[in-house]
């Protein structure tokens, strides 16, 4: 049984995380456990097949997180995130939004969806957009005559653009596991002059796909309104008006809600594209637009920007306690071999490199039902780690080589 530590492991934290204990925590503390019982195992002869030399790269592991450039660009999206959740850009856009296709049936929850992708692009950040929609929408679509499973659906699957559209927190995060694994893939094959992917990688890669999920909700939604007009009726602009509490034109309204948000896209997600700043520095342009948006609808007095600055920390160091719980829970997984594990299983799977990502996709929609994609990101990504997240790498750079 001891040969299939790594495994138990695994499973050991999923079952925690279901019990709904902080990520952070039930990484640090599963893996502290199951090392105790390695070093135990081993004190009183039994073979537990447990490497403690890994245990010895911890100090180095968490001096790289601290001192990690890529990694500062979290805490200044969550503060850009934060400003424009307090600075009423989103619930200006909302209204807007809602009075321009209101009138037609299923309009609110396109307006809803629109607003979600451009909140998502401005932010980064899944629970600021969630929450954000579902305290401003909810209730209108609701009065409205929408369907609740429909109303909270669409700002649920909304919100989620914020994991895939740049700039994404977590597209940031996964940038420095999945350069690590690139690197050593390249080395692997002989390559001594590796190249790197940067999160500009990502996020350049994230954009299309973050589009056609985004173009999918809204068709999604269109046929909804245009099969059962009872659970995405239309509503009158006229009503809507007098509800939103708007006494402006609507020209008026899309000009204050649409341009703000707009321009700090370009600002941000702009300059990382086209390669005028890095992710980080983008993401001091991103704060300090956000700001003045905050500044100019005087939105931002003495007590909220406390209340940002306490959001902002709090998000930010739950963010790095959770990368300082996966370090700790990936060395003791690979002190018990599982590394190896995983890597002989992605190996033997048909298919070479394709077979192994399309495996691994799958494990990731699987998880996604039962835990977050932050949780999956810090419990599956440092599993797999730069030896078999780089064979599925090494297989693509091969055929690649061969083809060319």
């Amino acid at each position: 049984m001891l040969e299939f530590m790594p495994l138990i492991l695994f499973a050991a934290i999923c079952i925690v995380l279901m019990f709904g204990f902080p990520v952070a925590l039930s990484l640090a503390g599963t893996a502290l456990l199951f090392a105790g019982m390695g070093l135990g195992l081993e004190a009183v002869g039994i073979d537990a097949n447990f490497d403690s030399g890994y245990l010895a790269a911890l100090p180095n592991r968490l001096y790289g997180i601290m001192t990690n450039q890529t990694l500062l660009a979290v805490p200044l999206f969550v503060l850009m995130g934060v400003l424009l959740e307090k600075s009423k850009v989103a619930e200006t856009l909302l209204d807007a939004m809602a009075l321009l296709f209101g009138s037609m049936r299923g309009g609110l929850g396109i307006s809803v969806t629109l607003v979600g992708m451009l909140m998502a692009a401005s932010t980064g950040i899944v629970g600021a957009t969630v929450v954000t929609m579902g305290l401003m929408s909810l209730p209108t679509m609701l009065k409205r005559g929408y369907s609740t499973s429909l109303a909270t659906g669409t700002i649920c699957a909304t919100g989620t653009l914020g994991h895939i559209i740049p700039p994404s927190i977590a597209l940031v995060l996964l940038g420095d596991v999945l350069s690590s694994a690139y690197q050593q893939a390249q080395l692997d094959m002989g390559i001594f002059s590796p190249k790197t992917v940067s999160v500009g990688d990502l996020f350049m890669g994230a954009v299309v796909p973050g589009l056609i999920l985004f173009v999918m909700y809204m068709i999604y939604v269109g046929l909804v309104a245009f099969f059962r007009p009872s659970m995405a009726p239309a509503s009158d602009r006229e009503e809507l008006m007098a509800e939103l509490g708007h006494t402006s034109g609507l020209g008026i309204l899309l000009l204050k809600g649409l341009v703000p948000p707009v321009v700090l896209i370009v600002a941000v997600l702009g300059s990382i594209l086209s390669g005028f700043a890095t992710p980080t520095e983008a993401s001091a342009v991103g704060a300090f637009g956000a700001l003045v948006l905050a500044l100019a609808y005087r939105q931002l007095d003495w007590a909220t920007l406390k209340e940002v600055l306490r959001s902002t920390t709090h998000v930010t160091t739950m963010v790095f306690l959770i990368l300082i719980g996966a370090a700790l829970f990936s060395l003791v997984f690979r002190a018990y071999g599982g590394e190896h594990m995983v890597t002989e299983l992605f190996e033997g799977m048909p298919g070479g490199g394709g077979g192994a990502t399309s495996i691994f996709m799958l494990v990731f929609f699987l998880l996604g039902f039962i835990l977050d994609f932050i949780e999956i990101t810090f419990v599956v990504v440092p599993i797999v780690g730069p030896d078999s997240a780089g064979y599925g790498i090494r297989s693509y750079l091969a055929g690649y080589h061969d083809r060319h």
